[in-house]
């Protein structure tokens, strides 16, 4: 009897002091804070900076410095560290391998072919059909050769870019060079903000207006080069700054937080995505996808473009067609073009970067513009807040109201003066305390004017063309129509035959003689000219 009560106690300290631990279906590990003289049931998330990052039972995460932990945990953690390392080396390498593999087969396929029709030819075609049939098979199996290779390339028309953010034209303006799209834009967007973040969000910070504008703007390069080995969007790289545009105007951030836990399942987001950080610089951290549902945009255009120069798109194809398979980068090829996709669920946008980019010491992608901070507070989330109101004040500000642990009458409001004077509130069920700071004055978009229409002019077309009794016109972008103040056609001596005082698909040609003619479409800041034959 002793020694079955000594067997079933040595189980029991077993237990107890065993370093895993299932606790409803996860595998928890007893972490021994040695120096704190503390322990902890968690499983290990990841190590940062020499900090150890824990995720326990109730999905908080706590971290501790390496050096405080016991001899066995540390050992514990490198080995873990080591694996994650070598898994995503070897993630990266391998979808490296496996494209080169791809287009190795297909190399081999077409020779292989080729070797076979050459046979064939030469031991059934009659001699005198030889020549004839030789030199278009070759220009077949170059074209061939050629599509693959498309796979490896990308180039971006500037227009195409424009397109994509002219709904937002009046917000945000974009100009480009050979090399790069720049994008002009204060980063607020016109849809609620704020509302929904909760206990472990920024509460206290407020969306104030950035001048991401002239030699300040977003950078999208027009040529994207891939990248021999994608970097992975995670919690060790691009930790800081964006990693992508949205086309209203929004910068796009990493999902993992500095911390490394996704920043949208900790509750750190708002209705739409996106919150304030320390600078009061509003950003999203998932796909802007409402910018769809919202009907501010449609499903054949951008909702974003990386900054490695590559497309994101929203749930459906360009062509409205089912979302095909997406591969390791969240993405695929599309008529021998390469983008990526939006989802609802991590990594939301882009898994990996598949365009070159360069990486600076902060984990930043560069280059991209600073959204300087007014206030030199250290603020951080307050447990037990959620934002309940978030709207624009008539003084260049918001007031953003937000309740601690179910009582309401928190606030946090500020104002701004066009020279830069910034007034803030902070109101509480007991009181309200008002602070000054000195910031940046008020910038404005600048409007660039006919160039964002010369470059849309690609896009618009007329036909039939020749054309006989009908002609329809396509802006390419159904937000241009709103646009449009007048549709005239003029003869060859400068005289004005037909005129339309708003936007229409179709115009009635039958009064007008065989002839040619210009079709001018007149826009608030520009005008786009197209040359029409009519037989």
């Amino acid at each position: 009897m002793k020694n079955l009560q000594l067997f079933l106690l040595f189980l029991c300290c077993n237990t107890i002091f065993a370093h895993t631990i299932n606790y409803e279906n996860q595998v928890l590990r007893h972490w021994n804070i040695q120096k704190q003289n503390t322990f902890i049931d968690g499983s290990f998330s990841m190590m940062k900076n020499g900090k150890v990052y824990i995720e326990d039972a109730n999905n908080n995460i706590v971290n501790f410095p390496l050096a405080d932990l016991s001899v066995e945990d540390q050992a514990y953690t490198k080995q873990r560290e080591s694996k994650i390392e070598a898994i995503n080396t070897a993630f990266s390498n391998q979808n490296s391998r496996q494209n080169q593999t791809t287009l190795n087969y297909k190399l081999v396929f077409i020779g292989l072919f080729l070797v076979l029709f050459t046979i064939i030819l030469f031991k059934y075609a009659p001699k005198n059909k030889r020549k004839y049939v030789l030199p278009i098979v070759y220009c077949g199996v170059l074209l061939s050769l050629f599509s693959f290779a498309k796979n490896t390339l990308s180039t971006t028309d500037p227009a195409f870019l424009t397109a994509a953010f002219a709904p937002f034209a009046s917000t945000v303006s974009t100009t480009y060079d050979a090399n790069y799209f720049y994008v002009n834009s204060t980063g607020i967007p016109n849809h609620t903000m704020m509302v929904g973040i909760s206990n472990h969000g920024w509460q206290q910070q407020v969306p104030i207006s950035k001048c991401y504008i002239n030699t300040s703007h977003w950078t999208i390069p027009l040529n994207p080069v891939l990248a021999s080995t994608p970097v992975p969007v995670s919690a060790t790289h691009f930790t800081k700054g964006a990693i992508a545009m949205a086309v209203n105007g929004v910068p796009i951030f990493n999902y993992h937080t500095n911390t490394g836990v996704d920043s949208f399942l900790d509750g750190q987001l708002d209705n739409y995505g996106g919150h304030c950080g320390r600078g009061d610089d509003y950003h999203y951290h998932t796909a802007p996808l409402h910018l769809i549902t919202l009907g501010q945009t449609t499903y054949n255009l951008p909702i974003a473009f990386g900054l490695d120069g590559y497309a994101v798109y929203g749930t459906l194809e360009p062509t409205g067609a089912t979302m095909a398979a997406l591969d390791s980068n969240h993405g695929h090829y599309f008529n021998g073009v390469y983008h990526y996709h939006g989802t609802t669920t991590a990594p939301y946008m882009i898994g990996n970067m598949v365009g070159q980019v360069t990486e600076d010491a902060n984990l930043q992608i560069i280059p991209q513009p600073q959204g300087n901070p007014v206030r030199n507070e250290n603020w951080t989330p307050l447990s037990g807040a959620l934002i309940t109101s978030c709207f624009a004040n008539a003084n260049n500000g918001f007031n953003t109201l937000y309740s601690l642990n179910g009582v309401p009458g928190y606030a946090t409001n500020y104002t701004a003066t066009a020279t830069g004077l910034y007034t803030f509130q902070y109101v509480t069920p007991t009181g309200t305390t008002t602070t000054n700071y000195n910031g940046p004055a008020q910038c404005t978009v600048p409007n660039l004017g006919s160039a964002y229409y010369i470059a849309v002019e690609k896009n618009i077309t007329i036909y039939p063309n020749p054309a006989t009794e009908i002609l329809q016109i396509n802006l390419g972008n159904p937000f241009l129509e709103n646009d449009v103040q007048t549709i005239s056609i003029y003869d060859l001596k400068g005289s004005l035959v037909l005129k339309t005082p708003k936007f229409v698909p179709t115009l009635d040609i039958k009064p007008l003689a065989k002839g040619t003619y210009f079709v001018k479409i007149q826009f608030a800041n520009s005008e786009v000219t197209k040359k029409l034959m009519i037989k």
